[in-house]
């Protein structure tokens, strides 16, 4: 674990959080993208609240470590290698963790990943590659979660982390259509899933500074503080505590929604992940 990691889980560990020490207590958690920035923030959330948190990832050392700093603190949680873009591995997984805790309670979907390049550049396994991950794969653990309680009568509830879609994010499209596509799987197995007392919503992350920010330009890292009205960047943080929002008792009545959290972001103006060209006003890339 490099330095930076773990003054991240020194800062997790002991940051300040809105909910009770027990509002998640006995509840099972899947959290895929468990040890990259946003899902360990939920991660270390969760498992200060009392649930169970099971990481996935496809790195079994860095979901090792993780785990063994929670268990330093006394913190419940289990690691599973798994690639969600693989329906064998994700139906794998599920059987593994309900074998293994008796139960599952709540999913997160935070794997997922891109790079900055104008669309009309992509190859067709770099669209793919996108695709793959952050459509297909979360599919594949709604669905093989929501059969699970459907089986066993038990209710659940689903969060995806998606991307604000709703105004300028360029340089990134691809995942912008993975994205807009499990936004509508939300909103309509919302609906379908209602009867099963499956809950399924989204949160929209804005400039949340993360580790993952190292794959852009820094002239294009620079400008995101100032790509909301709030003039800063977020934290993993605040996208945790927005989860433990919709996933636990406190969103019971919530399902279908989108939460975005991008300090006014999606009022604001553009956000170009590449460079703004010259023809726009900017200094190109």
């Amino acid at each position: 674990m490099d330095n930076s990691q773990k003054q991240t889980d020194a800062e997790f560990s002991t940051h300040s959080t809105v909910y009770a020490a027990d509002a998640l207590k006995d509840q099972v958690a899947i959290v895929s993208g468990g040890a990259g920035g946003i899902g360990r923030a939920i991660a270390w959330l969760f498992a200060r609240l009392g649930a169970h948190v099971a990481l996935v990832g496809r790195d079994q050392a860095k979901l090792d470590t993780l785990v063994a700093e929670l268990a330093a603190r006394n913190l419940r949680a289990s690691a599973h290698a798994a690639d969600i873009r693989e329906p064998d591995a994700v139906d794998a997984l599920f059987e593994k963790v309900w074998a293994a805790q008796g139960r599952l309670d709540i999913l997160v979907n935070s794997a997922g990943g891109q790079f900055p390049q104008p669309a009309i550049d992509y190859s067709i396994k770099g669209w793919n590659a996108v695709i793959n991950t952050n459509l297909n794969g979360t599919w594949y653990m709604m669905q093989g979660a929501a059969r699970r309680w459907r089986d066993r009568k038990h209710p659940g509830s689903i969060v995806n982390i998606v991307v604000v879609t709703t105004h300028g994010l360029y340089g990134i499209a691809h995942t912008i259509a993975a994205r807009s596509g499990v936004i509508g799987l939300s909103r309509a197995v919302a609906v379908e899933w209602a009867p099963l007392d499956i809950r399924v919503n989204c949160i929209a992350p804005g400039a949340i500074e993360t580790e993952g920010w190292k794959v852009y330009k820094p002239e294009a890292i620079a400008t995101y503080p100032r790509s909301n009205p709030m003039m800063r960047a977020g934290s993993p943080w605040d996208i945790a505590e927005a989860c433990v929002y919709l996933a636990g008792p406190s969103g019971k009545f919530v399902t279908g929604e989108t939460l975005t959290v991008d300090g006014g972001g999606q009022h604001w103006g553009e956000t170009w992940t590449t460079g703004k060209p010259e023809y726009f006003g900017g200094g190109g890339s």
